[in-house]
């Protein structure tokens, strides 16, 4: 594990704490260069005025970075994760673990970096929770992508639907490695019945970023519909979300 560079001293400020108070807070280890202070506002009004679209990743990560580390120069972080990790939503939802082992990451920017990335996937659980699935299928498709596009690792989850296919309960079945994710359909019917679930939409992640499904998911998605059909649940769909696309196994005749 790198070492964290002295040059980054981590306070993170209130959450709800207003400019002013920031300021203040931030005043009392030394003030903020004139600099780093007027490009951060800069930052900010670009994004006030304009919205996130525009920004760059390293710049929407600097707005992040700029709370955990009020007084320094944070570009050159926001680099740094970038080349670890590629982008945006993949620097913000990798683990913990992985974060500390890039120079300058302390526990102020992870839990800075857990926060937006929960407040991600609130947001787009909210837009299909306790919603009628089928109507709503793009919403759906974002929600997974925006809570599972990125891991590193493998994760399966089962989405549980009433008679009207409205979306009761979001399992997360199991994880797994980069390339596998061990699923017992036992226990994604078990579950069904004890929420009284009409039917299902199995998904999981292929962290390569390519969502072609292997032979294992094939069968895997076949062995949970025939548990399945014995208690009269349906299987609407299985979703393999990739880094920017996804493949629907129904509508690509796999089952």
């Amino acid at each position: 594990m790198n070492q964290q560079p002295s040059s980054f001293n981590e306070s993170a400020l209130p959450l709800f704490a207003d400019r002013d108070d920031a300021r203040e807070l931030a005043g009392v280890a030394g003030r903020q260069p004139s600099y780093l202070r007027d490009h951060r506002e800069r930052l900010r009004t670009r994004l006030m005025q304009g919205g996130a679209q525009p920004l760059p990743d390293y710049e929407l990560l600097e707005l992040v970075l700029f709370r955990a580390i009020p007084r320094q120069d944070v570009k050159p972080l926001a680099h740094r994760l970038l080349q670890t990790f590629g982008d945006f939503g993949r620097v913000v939802s990798a683990s913990p673990a992985r974060l500390r082992e890039v120079s300058g990451v302390g526990e102020a920017v992870i839990q800075e970096f857990k926060i937006v990335e929960a407040s991600a996937q609130r947001l787009a659980r909210s837009r299909v929770i306790n919603r009628p699935v089928l109507s709503s299928w793009q919403a759906l498709i974002d929600y997974c992508h925006t809570a599972m596009a990125h891991r590193e690792t493998e994760q399966f989850r089962t989405l549980y639907l009433d008679r009207k296919n409205v979306l009761i309960a979001d399992q997360e079945q199991a994880q797994g490695t980069i390339d596998h994710v061990p699923v017992y359909p036992r226990e994604v019917v078990k579950r069904a019945l004890e929420l009284n679930a009409s039917a299902l939409i199995l998904v999981h992640n292929h962290p390569s970023g390519d969502p072609t499904p292997s032979e294992a998911d094939i069968a895997m998605t076949r062995q949970i519909e025939q548990a399945a059909t014995v208690f009269g649940i349906v299987v609407h769909d299985h979703l393999i979300i990739g880094k920017s696309t996804e493949i629907s196994l129904r509508s690509a005749g796999y089952f």
